[in-house]
């Protein structure tokens, strides 16, 4: 096993070990996580029940048990009617809010666009994208950067230019300022549980989602329609209005193209981002990993922009970024599930009705999954070291049939944008600068992540 730094490791947020927490407590009002309230207990037993005056829920942190609520008996865990709500009421009828046939038909229609072949031919645009923004930021030597929002913006250049291709500069403006706007709606708290007001709660949404779409939805209408007059372009956009399910041969409406659109941009901009964010927060207190990255990059690449053909050699770079997401997950959670039917798992009986909760933070952390779950060691992605690990002790993109239709697409990017800046910058925490975790649907540094940028 490789030694990487010497010394004691540095503890990042959110990287302390739940016994040397504060005391566990229903806020985490304080903490520099919103993760800071979960005791030790639920990082060790398989399934764990959570503390509620208003349901009976658990947390389930067992593979086995997961693969029962994914997979075997996926049927019986069906996702929230709440949490459906509000995904429709910001994105439309897309395949975070579908189920059963419905959902099924989408995933079908969409599979096609998102299949190597299809993630291949976005690759350069990716790659264009990175190389465009890491020659700006090297010309900004010295200065200091909010890297949180940058990766926003290159991200979000990153989707408009695979989605919209020409139409990409339009679509980034009315995007970007949809999505910013629309951020504070995705924040929960108590309130949203009690009933009848967590009705009113959820209206009030409805209408402000729509308000803020409302001038995004006319573009992505007319541009769809250009689609349909002029078919050929093999942008996303383009892949999905052609698309067609070879069961049935059925099409997608103009509306449900336009829904599965702004899933996707949450699904593909947002994540990302918040991915790329903790990379360059993490390597930049790992100067031994830093090393063995710049390293690979110069063997590999030699100053060249990265291609897809590149990816299978930059197996450092990638486990960065496996890594990364391990221990900082993008959506730290999956979507909650209700039980139709009484169950049983890890012998704890499941009544009708019952709350089962997926952490991606938790399970990444999990003493009876992970050595060491603490420490940064992308090493533990190897393959040696992965043989044997179950299926389910990793979720950075989900599980089962419900598993993110863009992994392989957000993987291809990560990778492309961490070769390409990396090639062009180092990055260097603020001095003294506290980060903190804020959770929406992804996690982000509270306030922001100012780093200097160093030019290589």
């Amino acid at each position: 096993m490789t030694v990487i730094d010497a010394g004691e490791a540095p503890v990042l947020v959110g990287m302390r070990p739940p016994a040397a927490r504060p005391k566990a407590r229903l806020s985490s009002d304080g903490g520099d996580s919103p993760f800071d309230s979960i005791p030790l207990a639920a990082y060790e037993q398989p399934i764990w029940r959570q503390p509620s005056l208003f349901m009976k829920a658990w947390l389930v942190s067992d593979p086995a048990a997961l693969k029962r609520v994914l997979i075997d008996n996926v049927a019986n865990y069906p996702k929230t009617d709440t949490e459906n709500r509000l995904f429709r009421a910001a994105f439309g009828d897309g395949l975070l809010s579908r189920d059963g046939e419905p959902w099924r038909a989408h995933r079908r229609i969409m599979a096609p666009s998102f299949d190597p072949r299809s993630v291949a031919g976005y690759a350069p645009a990716m790659a264009e994208a990175s190389a465009e923004f890491g020659d700006g930021w090297a010309r900004q030597d010295g200065a200091e950067v909010d890297v949180s929002n940058e990766m926003t913006r290159l991200t979000l250049d990153i989707i408009c230019r695979t989605a919209f291709s020409g139409d990409a500069a339009e679509m980034v403006e009315l995007t970007g300022s949809s999505l910013h706007k629309s951020g504070e709606a995705f924040q929960f708290n108590l309130l949203d549980v009690v009933p009848i007001i967590a009705g009113l709660r959820m209206k009030q949404r409805e209408r402000l989602f729509a308000q803020l779409f409302a001038d995004l939805d006319g573009a992505l209408t007319r541009l769809i329609e250009q689609r349909r007059a002029n078919p050929g372009k093999l942008d996303l956009l383009g892949r999905l209005v052609a698309a067609m399910d070879e069961e049935t041969g059925a099409k997608l409406s103009t509306q449900e193209v336009r829904d599965e659109v702004l899933t996707i941009f949450v699904a593909g901009h947002e994540t990302t981002a918040s991915a790329m964010t903790f990379i360059w927060y993490v390597l930049s207190h790992y100067s031994a990993w830093e090393a063995r990255l710049h390293a690979e990059l110069a063997e590999v690449l030699g100053g060249r922009t990265p291609t897809e053909a590149h990816l299978p050699k930059l197996q450092v770079t990638r486990r960065i970024v496996e890594e990364t997401m391990r221990l900082y997950p993008p959506a730290p959670g999956l979507s909650a599930r209700v039980a139709r039917r009484a169950d049983e798992l890890c012998g704890v009986r499941i009544p009708k009705g019952g709350m089962i909760g997926v952490s991606s933070w938790v399970l990444h952390r999990h003493r009876t999954l992970w050595d060491n779950p603490e420490t940064f060691d992308p090493d533990r992605f190897l393959p040696e070291r992965s043989a044997g690990r179950p299926r389910f002790a990793y979720l950075p993109f989900g599980g089962g049939p419900r598993v993110c239709i863009g992994q392989m697409m957000a993987m291809t990017e990560a990778t492309l944008i961490l070769a390409t800046l990396a090639q062009r910058v180092r990055l260097r925490l603020r001095p003294d600068y506290e980060v903190k975790i804020q959770q929406r649907v992804t996690i982000r540094p509270q306030g922001g992540l100012p780093m200097r940028l160093e030019r290589r």
